[in-house]
């Protein structure tokens, strides 16, 4: 019998195969580092550490209060370069992790049951080798992103809650699911990513004030509604197969806090959407100058 080139086993001695081993055509479009990566060791290492991202929360939480009472005071300072800079590197960022786990996501759709996409050990499914790497860099990636919400202190700029309430609700959920191995975790990282991948390269123009004029920034809210949708659904989905298979891989307790958050997500965006775009309230009317 020949052997499967494109075959590994991860360091749970789980086997999977290798994303970009199974198209060929792509493959050196994929760093030598990226290839069969084993995410193992770090992911046992982070089930240990519960503390971490509620730690990093709590942080986040009292830097936010204690640098607005800061520059309540004080001259806000103009880091616009800076902030440039980072939302350039998010946008970029996002954009390479959209390459890398999209297309992933395609490949189970069209290879997978939907039962299976829903259920199966995403160790052996998308977890391991190149796509991992990439989930995995998606789950770390939410501690750097409390860095937005400095920018938008020092700038002394309208901190709303859902801005705030977003970041400590995802990195709490991110890291959980990914120390509980959630089977649908690539989903939102896929969906995730690509938002992303859109906002930030548009926050890096506003930052060089260079609004692109062709674009209108209501499709971003729109693409992070849509993101909620579907995060909605899938939670309700996996969870009819979690109560009716008793082989499906999903945490009961991860499942509800992902449809509380994506539920509370949803109405949120869509309250700032409605708010921002439709507000019936008519603004003033500026006299002319001459």
């Amino acid at each position: 019998m020949a052997v499967d080139p494109c075959l590994a086993v991860n360091g749970d001695n789980l086997e999977y195969r290798e994303f970009s081993c199974l198209y060929p055509q792509v493959e050196h479009l994929y760093t030598s580092f990226e290839k069969f990566y084993d995410p193992i060791p770090l992911l046992n290492w982070m089930k240990g550490q519960p503390g971490i991202p509620v730690a990093a929360c709590i942080i986040y939480a009292v830097s936010i209060y204690y640098g607005q009472a800061y520059f309540a005071k004080r001259d806000r300072w103009n880091w616009r370069n800076t902030l440039a800079v980072w939302n350039l590197f998010l946008s970029v960022f996002s954009f390479v992790g959209m390459l890398r786990t999209a297309p992933h996501l395609f490949h189970n759709l069209t290879h997978l049951s939907f039962r299976d996409n829903m259920c199966l050990d995403p160790r052996t499914t998308y977890g391991s080798g190149s796509t991992g790497l990439w989930v995995q860099l998606f789950i770390l990636s939410k501690f750097p992103e409390l860095i937005d919400t400095f920018f938008i202190v020092i700038h002394k700029k309208p901190l709303i809650f859902l801005h705030w309430y977003h970041h400590i609700t995802v990195l709490l959920y991110c890291w959980h699911s990914y120390v509980t191995t959630s089977p649908t975790g690539i989903i939102f990282t896929a969906m995730n990513y690509t938002v992303h991948a859109t906002m930030y390269g548009y926050y890096f123009l506003m930052a060089l004030r260079m609004k692109p004029k062709w674009f209108n920034p209501m499709v971003i809210t729109a693409m992070q509604i849509s993101q909620m949708v579907v995060g909605v659904a899938t939670t309700i989905v996996s969870y009819y197969y979690f109560l009716t298979d008793a082989e499906c891989a999903l945490d009961r307790g991860n499942n509800i806090a992902a449809f509380l958050m994506y539920g509370s997500y949803l109405f949120l965006f869509c309250q700032f959407f409605f708010s921002r775009y439709f507000s019936l309230k008519s603004s003033p009317v500026k006299k002319k100058t001459v």
